[in-house]
C-alpha cells in the first residue's frame, strides 16, 4: 500500500509541477475544455452575456460559486459554447448553493450546483479531488512549484484608458491561464497571477469557473477549486475554494458520487 500510495503521488506531483509553458495572458479556449460553461443573463437590449463560469462534474451537475445567485434559480440558463454571448444551445435547470453560504466566515461555504432539467451527454465531465489531497501534499512538502490552469468567461487583462484609468475588457468568451501556487489555507487555495514571474490568471466572470491541477501538457482534468475572489485589479492573486475539503465534499454528496 505504501509503494502504491508513493507511485500515485509522484504521478499526482509530475503534473501540478510543469508550467508546460510560460504565458502572461489568458489565452482563447476554443475546444480545450468543452466541459466548462458560463451562466447566462441577458442585458437591456436582450442580449446574452456570461456573468459566472462553471464546471460539468457529471451529465446533469454543475459545479459553481455560491455568490453566482442568479436572479432566478429554479431557471437557470447555461452554455457551453466558447463564445456565451452568440450561444445557440443552453441548458435549463436549478441553481442550489451551500445552505451555509455566509462571506462573512473562515469557510464561507461559497459552493454552489446547477441541476440540469436532462443529462448533457455530449461532454465529458470533470473530476473532483480526493479527500484532503492538499493537506497531503503540504505536509510532504510538495505545493511549492506547482501549476494551476485557471478557465472561465471573465474579464479579460487590465488596460488603460486614455485618461489613465484602468479599464478590464468582458468578452464574454472562454479562455484559460496559467497560475502557481501562493499559499494554502483551511478552505482557500492561493494561486499567484502576477504576470512579473510569468503568471496569469482570472478576474470578474471566471467567479465559479474551475482551476485545474497542472498545466500545458501535464494538465488534469482534477479539478483543485473554484475561482472565488482575488485583487481589485486581477493582476496579483487568485483566491479559489478547495474541493478536497470534508466540508466542501459534505455538500458535494447529495449531488454527484465523490473519489
Amino acid at each position: 500500500m505504501k509503494n502504491n500510495y508513493s507511485y500515485a503521488l509522484g504521478l499526482l506531483m509530475a503534473v501540478l509541477s510543469s508550467p508546460g509553458f510560460a504565458i502572461t495572458y489568458g489565452e482563447l479556449d476554443g475546444t480545450k475544455h468543452p466541459e466548462v460553461g458560463a451562466l447566462l443573463d441577458t442585458d437591456q437590449n436582450g442580449n446574452l452575456y456570461a456573468y459566472c463560469s462553471g464546471t460539468l462534474i457529471s451529465p446533469t451537475v454543475m459545479l459553481t460559486a455560491a455568490h453566482c445567485d442568479p436572479v432566478d434559480p429554479n431557471n437557470v440558463s447555461v452554455t457551453f459554447e466558447p463564445n456565451a454571448a452568440t450561444a445557440t444551445t443552453l441548458y435549463n435547470g436549478i441553481f442550489i448553493p451551500h445552505p451555509q453560504y455566509s462571506p462573512a466566515q473562515n469557510d464561507p461555504h461559497d459552493i454552489a450546483v446547477i441541476v440540469f432539467d436532462q443529462a448533457i451527454t455530449s461532454i465529458t465531465p470533470a473530476q473532483l479531488p480526493t479527500l484532503g489531497l492538499f493537506d497531503t501534499l503540504k505536509a510532504n512538502g510538495l505545493l511549492k512549484g506547482t501549476h494551476y490552469t485557471a478557465v472561465g468567461y471573465g474579464g479579460q487583462e487590465r488596460n488603460f484608458d486614455g485618461q489613465g484609468q484602468p479599464i478590464i475588457a468582458h468578452e464574454d468568451t472562454r479562455e484559460w491561464s496559467v497560475q502557481s501556487f501562493n499559499a494554502l489555507n483551511k478552505s482557500w487555495l492561493r494561486l499567484s497571477q502576477n504576470q512579473a514571474t510569468g503568471d496569469s490568471g482570472a478576474c470578474y466572470g471566471d467567479s465559479g469557473g474551475p482551476n485545474f491541477t497542472g498545466s500545458g501538457d501535464n494538465e488534469s482534468t482534477v479539478i483543485a477549486g473554484t475561482t472565488i475572489t482575488g485583487d481589485m485589479q486581477c493582476v496579483a492573486t487568485n483566491v479559489i475554494y478547495r474541493l478536497d475539503t470534508q466540508s466542501a465534499r459534505d455538500f458535494l454528496q447529495n449531488f454527484v458520487a465523490l473519489p
